[in-house]
């Protein structure tokens, strides 16, 4: 508190000092060097940025700062941790027109409007190198064809399998090109009720954003791709029968219900060595194999017939429409997604094809499948197609969560499409 309270008075003081010459030289200039976005006083310009991370995910990124710092004299990177209270302080953030200039950003249909299109940037820019991300990732950060966002991570689903569980039965690790049948068949020889072990986990409260996946992989989907209709989409048979594979898999015992009332989360049952087969993203890979876990990893099923597809989880960066240090935002964009910055954030999937190559990712055994279902991955989510995606949603969860306890899935999506058009009108 002394250091602040002695910095606040330095600065009084120079500033004091600069208007007494000012008044004395007349017109003459004082020979301050001039920031990005017109900051001409001799002061460090403060940039701040807003994180959703925690723990050692936030430790990177503020080393990340500290880097850009350096290389940026005069500029002081503010990284605001918010965690859980992420939406919630950034939109009181927005409200006040006092937002972080940069920040983690995935939710571009409800915060766009506050956000500074960055499609004149990312075109003029070259040092940003644009064509050497993967470019199915920028449909994400799109609205209404405008950029809002620079891809800085993400991930694709893949299915995390236990490779000593597989030995013991004498069953052969899956490989991509597997079906959902074979799926099946390998979780009910995976199952043994006496030792409470399952062959997969389901989840009690799915999050319907991430099992789009499966139900594009069945021809289905939960809206029109003009974003207009869910009826004959949400309640089709194709969407019903995909989310149904989920329920029916409980009942006949295959699997074993997660995360729900008093339930282990499926990541903590998988690591006790309970559950054969999980479904994720990149999260709990280093978790699975700090608790000893011989893990292996593998491309989403398909069902017969039918192309897999898989749906993205995106981290991008934006920059705020009231950022008063716009450009210096967008430099520190660029250095967050340069190669050196990529290579720090080890928890994160590289974005740049030149990373991955350099680094191998795409050829090692682990990190291979995330990148084949990128491929697959072309599909654009509901949230991004209708700006009141969110009160279907709430619909539209409560229908797949009944499933999961034994209702029949064409049944509550009907009833969620009944209940839920009169929000699209």
């Amino acid at each position: 508190m002394k250091k602040k309270m002695s910095w606040i008075a330095l600065v009084s003081v120079l500033a004091l000092m600069g208007s007494l010459l000012a008044a004395c030289g007349g017109s003459g200039g004082t020979g301050a060097s001039k920031e990005p976005d017109g900051n001409s006083s001799g002061a460090a310009t403060t940039l701040r940025f807003a994180t959703w991370d925690t723990g050692d995910a936030l430790k990177i990124e503020q080393e990340i700062a500290k880097k850009f710092e350096e290389s940026h004299p005069g500029t002081k990177v503010q990284v605001e941790a918010y965690a859980d209270g992420f939406d919630q302080k950034l939109a009181a953030g927005f409200g006040a027109a006092n937002p972080p200039d940069v920040m983690y950003m995935w939710d571009f249909p409800t915060y766009h409007q506050s956000l500074e299109p960055l499609d004149s940037y990312a075109s003029k820019d070259e040092d940003l190198n644009i064509d050497d991300f993967y470019q199915g990732l920028f449909n994400y950060g799109k609205i209404e064809n405008q950029l809002y966002g620079i891809p800085a991570g993400f991930t694709t689903r893949v299915v995390y399998y236990n490779k000593k569980m597989f030995d013991d039965a004498g069953i052969a690790y899956p490989s991509d090109g597997w079906t959902w049948s074979e799926f099946q068949e390998i979780a009910q020889r995976l199952t043994d009720k006496s030792k409470k072990q399952y062959g997969f986990g389901v989840r009690a409260e799915n999050d319907t954003y991430d099992l789009q996946g499966f139900v594009w992989s069945n021809g289905g989907s939960f809206i029109s791709e003009d974003g207009t209709t869910i009826e004959g989409y949400m309640n089709s048979k194709e969407t019903a029968e995909a989310i149904q594979m989920l329920g029916d898999m409980l009942k006949n015992g295959s699997a074993v219900l997660t995360g729900g009332k008093g339930q282990q989360s499926g990541e903590d049952i998988f690591k006790a060595g309970k559950i054969a087969m999980w479904e994720s993203g990149i999260w709990p890979l280093e978790s699975f194999r700090e608790a000893g876990i011989d893990v292996g990893t593998v491309e989403m099923p398909a069902f017969e017939g039918k192309p897999v597809k898989g749906v993205l989880a995106e981290s991008a960066l934006s920059i705020a429409k009231d950022s008063k240090n716009k450009d210096l935002a967008w430099e520190f964009i660029k250095f967050y997604v340069s190669d050196e910055a990529i290579k720090m954030r080890v928890a994160d999937l590289p974005v740049r094809v030149s990373v991955v190559n350099e680094l191998k990712k795409d050829q090692d055994p682990l990190y291979k499948p995330y990148y084949t279902m990128l491929e697959r991955s072309d599909n654009t989510p509901a949230f991004l197609l209708n700006p009141k995606w969110n009160e279907v949603n709430r619909q539209l969860s409560a229908a797949v969560e009944s499933v999961m306890f034994g209702s029949d899935a064409q049944e509550v999506l009907n009833q969620a499409v009944k209940d839920s058009e009169r929000y699209l009108k």
